[in-house]
Protein backbone atom coordinates (compact mmCIF):
# COMPACT_ATOMS: atom_id res chain seq x y z
CA UNK A 1 0.00 0.00 0.00
CA UNK A 2 2.83 2.40 0.87
CA UNK A 3 4.62 1.55 -2.41
CA UNK A 4 1.48 2.36 -4.42
CA UNK A 5 1.19 5.77 -2.70
CA UNK A 6 4.84 6.56 -3.44
CA UNK A 7 4.39 5.63 -7.10
CA UNK A 8 1.31 7.87 -7.38
CA UNK A 9 3.15 10.77 -5.69
CA UNK A 10 6.11 10.24 -8.02
CA UNK A 11 3.87 10.28 -11.08
CA UNK A 12 2.17 13.48 -9.87
CA UNK A 13 5.57 15.07 -9.28
CA UNK A 14 6.74 14.03 -12.75
CA UNK A 15 3.54 15.35 -14.38
CA UNK A 16 3.88 18.65 -12.49
CA UNK A 17 7.51 18.98 -13.55
CA UNK A 18 6.65 18.30 -17.19
CA UNK A 19 3.83 20.86 -17.08
CA UNK A 20 6.09 23.46 -15.46
CA UNK A 21 8.80 22.77 -18.05
CA UNK A 22 6.32 23.17 -20.90
CA UNK A 23 5.05 26.48 -19.45
CA UNK A 24 8.63 27.77 -19.14
CA UNK A 25 9.36 26.70 -22.71
CA UNK A 26 6.26 28.59 -23.92
CA UNK A 27 7.22 31.68 -21.94
CA UNK A 28 10.85 31.88 -23.06
CA UNK A 29 10.83 30.73 -26.67
CA UNK A 30 11.97 33.51 -28.99
CA UNK A 31 9.47 35.47 -31.06
CA UNK A 32 9.99 34.86 -34.76
CA UNK A 33 9.11 37.57 -37.26
CA UNK A 34 8.06 35.69 -40.39
CA UNK A 35 7.11 38.61 -42.61
CA UNK A 36 6.58 42.36 -42.70
CA UNK A 37 4.22 43.98 -45.19
CA UNK A 38 3.82 47.76 -45.40
CA UNK A 39 1.36 50.04 -47.08
CA UNK A 40 1.78 53.79 -46.45
CA UNK A 41 1.65 54.31 -42.66
CA UNK A 42 0.26 50.81 -42.04
CA UNK A 43 2.47 47.84 -41.22
CA UNK A 44 1.50 44.18 -40.88
CA UNK A 45 3.96 42.04 -38.93
CA UNK A 46 3.51 38.27 -39.05
CA UNK A 47 4.82 36.47 -35.98
CA UNK A 48 5.28 33.05 -34.47
CA UNK A 49 5.81 32.28 -30.78
CA UNK A 50 4.34 35.56 -29.50
CA UNK A 51 3.98 35.96 -25.71
CA UNK A 52 0.72 34.60 -24.34
CA UNK A 53 -0.33 37.60 -22.27
CA UNK A 54 -1.26 41.11 -23.39
CA UNK A 55 1.35 42.57 -21.06
CA UNK A 56 3.97 40.23 -22.51
CA UNK A 57 3.10 41.30 -26.06
CA UNK A 58 3.39 45.01 -25.22
CA UNK A 59 6.63 44.41 -23.31
CA UNK A 60 8.06 42.59 -26.36
CA UNK A 61 7.01 45.45 -28.66
CA UNK A 62 8.54 48.11 -26.40
CA UNK A 63 11.75 46.10 -26.09
CA UNK A 64 11.97 45.56 -29.88
CA UNK A 65 10.75 48.92 -31.23
CA UNK A 66 14.25 50.05 -32.19
CA UNK A 67 15.04 46.76 -33.92
CA UNK A 68 11.78 46.90 -35.90
CA UNK A 69 12.58 50.45 -37.02
CA UNK A 70 16.17 49.64 -37.95
CA UNK A 71 15.62 46.29 -39.64
CA UNK A 72 12.16 46.74 -41.21
CA UNK A 73 11.55 50.52 -41.12
CA UNK A 74 8.48 49.91 -38.96
CA UNK A 75 6.63 52.00 -38.10
CA UNK A 76 6.63 54.01 -41.27
CA UNK A 77 5.19 57.34 -40.21
CA UNK A 78 3.22 59.67 -42.39
CA UNK A 79 3.60 63.42 -42.49
CA UNK A 80 1.37 63.82 -39.42
CA UNK A 81 3.25 61.17 -37.31
CA UNK A 82 0.35 58.70 -37.56
CA UNK A 83 1.17 55.01 -37.80
CA UNK A 84 -0.55 51.69 -37.27
CA UNK A 85 1.14 48.32 -36.71
CA UNK A 86 -0.92 45.16 -36.72
CA UNK A 87 0.71 42.02 -35.35
CA UNK A 88 -0.77 38.81 -36.81
CA UNK A 89 -0.22 35.22 -35.74
CA UNK A 90 1.28 33.45 -38.75
CA UNK A 91 -0.65 30.24 -38.07
CA UNK A 92 -0.80 28.00 -41.15
CA UNK A 93 1.56 30.19 -43.17
CA UNK A 94 0.81 31.87 -46.46
CA UNK A 95 -2.30 30.46 -48.12
CA UNK A 96 -4.43 31.11 -51.18
CA UNK A 97 -7.25 33.60 -51.06
CA UNK A 98 -10.64 32.24 -50.14
CA UNK A 99 -12.24 35.26 -51.83
CA UNK A 100 -13.83 36.27 -48.57
CA UNK A 101 -12.07 36.67 -45.24
CA UNK A 102 -8.34 36.20 -45.61
CA UNK A 103 -5.87 39.07 -45.49
CA UNK A 104 -3.94 39.22 -48.76
CA UNK A 105 -0.77 41.19 -49.45
CA UNK A 106 -0.16 43.03 -52.73
CA UNK A 107 3.62 42.76 -52.35
CA UNK A 108 3.51 38.94 -52.72
CA UNK A 109 2.73 37.04 -55.90
CA UNK A 110 -0.45 34.91 -55.79
CA UNK A 111 -1.53 32.28 -55.12
CA UNK A 112 0.22 32.05 -51.71
CA UNK A 113 -0.09 35.70 -50.69
CA UNK A 114 -2.75 35.59 -47.94
CA UNK A 115 -3.03 34.67 -44.27
CA UNK A 116 -5.90 33.65 -42.06
CA UNK A 117 -6.90 36.65 -39.95
CA UNK A 118 -5.74 35.94 -36.40
CA UNK A 119 -4.75 39.26 -34.89
CA UNK A 120 -2.46 39.34 -31.85
CA UNK A 121 -2.82 43.09 -31.25
CA UNK A 122 -2.62 46.51 -32.86
CA UNK A 123 -0.51 49.54 -31.95
CA UNK A 124 -1.24 52.93 -33.40
CA UNK A 125 -0.12 56.47 -32.80
CA UNK A 126 -2.18 59.53 -33.60
CA UNK A 127 -0.90 62.87 -34.83
CA UNK A 128 -0.58 64.05 -31.22
CA UNK A 129 1.77 61.10 -30.53
CA UNK A 130 -0.67 59.31 -28.24
CA UNK A 131 -0.04 55.57 -28.48
CA UNK A 132 -3.03 53.23 -28.32
CA UNK A 133 -2.83 49.45 -28.00
CA UNK A 134 -5.83 47.35 -29.03
CA UNK A 135 -6.45 43.78 -27.91
CA UNK A 136 -9.54 41.61 -28.24
CA UNK A 137 -10.61 42.67 -24.75
CA UNK A 138 -10.38 46.42 -25.29
CA UNK A 139 -8.34 49.52 -26.02
CA UNK A 140 -5.54 50.87 -23.87
CA UNK A 141 -3.51 54.06 -23.88
CA UNK A 142 0.19 53.52 -23.36
CA UNK A 143 1.60 55.89 -20.75
CA UNK A 144 5.08 57.40 -20.99
CA UNK A 145 6.22 54.84 -18.40
CA UNK A 146 4.91 51.96 -20.55
CA UNK A 147 1.82 51.26 -18.43
CA UNK A 148 -1.45 50.29 -20.09
CA UNK A 149 -4.43 52.44 -19.11
CA UNK A 150 -7.74 50.97 -20.22
CA UNK A 151 -10.20 53.21 -22.03
CA UNK A 152 -13.65 53.06 -20.46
Amino acid sequence: MKLKGNIIRGLKFLAGGLLAGYCLWLAFRPVEIVGVHKRNSYSHILVKNFPLTNKGKVHWWLKNKAMLKEKYDVPGTGKDAFFEIIFWYFGNGYVETDGYDRLCFDDLEPPLNCIDKDKAFTVWQDRYKNTVVIFRDGQYRLSEKGDLIKYQ
